[in-house]
């Protein structure tokens, strides 16, 4: 399994954050987000 760990605040969430994950789900097979 491939995953990736995209952390950070995300305070507040925008439409970059959201296209990061929808990248990062393309490439990789498990993606983890972590809000600080």
């Amino acid at each position: 399994v491939t995953r990736v760990l995209y952390p950070g605040s995300f305070d507040p969430v925008h439409n970059g954050h959201v296209e990061m994950v929808e990248t990062a789900a393309g490439l990789f097979e498990e993606v983890v987000v972590a809000a600080l």
